[in-house]
C-alpha cells in the first residue's frame, strides 16, 4: 500500500520544511511526499529538497490552487499511489493527523475523506472567514447532497479509484468541485475532525473574502448546473414564467376594465418578454439534460483511459 502526500505550495519557504518533516512515514507501507511548486519566487523548492521531498514538480509561473491540485493528482497517480492525501504548505494542518485521515480508507469504509475543522479544533480563524466558510459549506451541502460540515477544508484523502474519477476543471479552487463530483459519482465520503492551527501571515488563496465568495460561488453554480441541468434551468424558467403571468394578470384586468392595453403597455411588453425568456430557459434545460447523458458517457471513457494510462507498472 503506497501513500503519496501532495503539497501544493506557493512561496512557502518558511513553512514547507516543517510540513514535510511532520508527515509520518510509518502510516503506510510506503510513503512519498510530492510538492507542487506553483511558480514560487522564493526558496520553496530548495527548502523542500532539504526537508526530504521525494518529488517536486514546478510551474514556471503562478497558475493557482486548482491547476496545482490537478497536476498533483496526475503526478501522484503516475507515482502509483494507492492513497493520495492533499495538505497545505503553510502548516495549518497537522501532518500527524494523516493517520486519522486515511483510517476510513484503510478500513474500506470510504473513498474520499475530508478533514473537518469545524468538527475538530480551530485555534484561530477570523470571524469573516468563519462566516464565509459556513455560507459556502451550506451551499455546497445543498448542491452536493452530502451533509458536509466543512467544504472548504484542503486536508483530504482519496483512494486511487476516487482520484481517477475526479476531473478538476476550475481555475481557482478545487474544494467544492471535487466534493460535488465525488457525490455525483456515488463515491463514499466521510469526515473526520482535525486540528486547524494559526497561520503566519495572510491567506494567498483568500486575499479578499468577497473575491473568494464570488469565484467559489461561480464554481459551485457551474458544478450544480452541469450535474443538475433540469433543476437549474427549469427553476429559473418557471420563475420567469410565473412573474410574467403576474404582470399579465394586471394587463388582463386593465383590458377588461377599459377595453384596451394602452394604459398597461409596458407591463404587456414585460409579460411577453418574461414568458418568452422562461420558455426558452425551460427548453435550454431539456437540451442540457440530454448533454448530461453524453457527459456521463464521456466521463466513463475518460475514467477508463486514465485507468489504463496510470496502470501500475506501465
Amino acid at each position: 500500500m503506497k501513500l503519496v502526500v501532495m503539497i501544493p505550495s506557493f512561496n512557502e519557504e518558511k513553512t514547507i520544511a516543517s510540513v514535510i518533516k511532520e508527515i509520518p512515514r510509518d502510516c503506510c507501507e510506503e510513503v512519498e511526499v510530492l510538492v507542487i511548486n506553483d511558480g514560487s519566487t522564493d526558496n520553496t523548492v530548495e527548502e523542500a529538497e532539504k526537508a526530504g521531498a521525494d518529488k517536486i514538480i514546478s510551474f514556471k509561473n503562478n497558475k493557482g490552487l486548482a491547476p496545482a491540485f490537478r497536476a498533483g493528482l496526475q503526478a501522484a497517480l503516475k507515482m502509483n499511489a494507492d492513497i493520495i492525501v492533499n495538505t497545505d504548505g503553510d502548516g495549518q494542518y497537522n501532518g500527524k493527523e494523516i493517520f486519522k485521515l486515511i483510517e476510513p480508507i484503510l478500513a474500506g469504509k470510504a473513498d474520499f475523506v475530508l478533514g473537518s475543522r469545524t468538527k475538530g479544533h480551530i485555534e484561530h480563524m477570523p470571524i469573516q472567514k468563519i462566516i464565509g466558510n459556513r455560507i459556502a459549506t451550506f451551499i455546497t451541502r445543498r448542491v452536493s447532497g452530502f451533509p458536509v460540515s466543512d467544504a472548504q477544508s484542503g486536508f483530504r484523502a482519496f483512494t486511487r479509484d476516487c482520484a481517477l474519477h475526479l476531473n478538476v476543471m476550475a481555475d481557482y479552487t478545487y474544494v467544492q468541485e471535487t466534493l460535488i463530483q465525488a457525490s455525483y459519482y456515488g463515491l463514499v465520503i466521510e469526515e473526520v475532525p482535525i486540528e486547524f492551527r494559526r497561520r503566519d501571515g495572510h491567506s494567498r488563496l483568500i486575499s479578499s473574502i468577497w473575491k473568494y465568495a464570488k469565484r467559489a460561488g461561480i464554481t459551485i453554480a457551474r458544478g450544480y448546473s452541469e450535474f443538475h441541468p433540469i433543476e437549474t434551468f427549469c427553476g429559473i424558467g418557471s420563475i420567469s414564467i410565473v412573474v410574467g403571468f403576474l404582470f399579465g394578470f394586471k394587463v388582463l384586468v386593465g383590458f377588461f376594465s377599459t377595453g384596451t392595453v394602452s394604459g398597461n403597455l409596458p407591463s404587456a411588453v414585460l409579460t411577453v418578454l418574461l414568458i418568452l425568456v422562461g420558455v426558452s430557459t425551460l427548453t435550454l434545460g431539456f437540451i442540457a439534460d440530454v448533454l448530461k447523458t453524453h457527459r456521463k458517457i464521456q466521463d466513463e471513457i475518460l475514467y477508463r483511459l486514465k485507468k489504463m494510462e496510470y496502470e501500475k507498472g506501465v
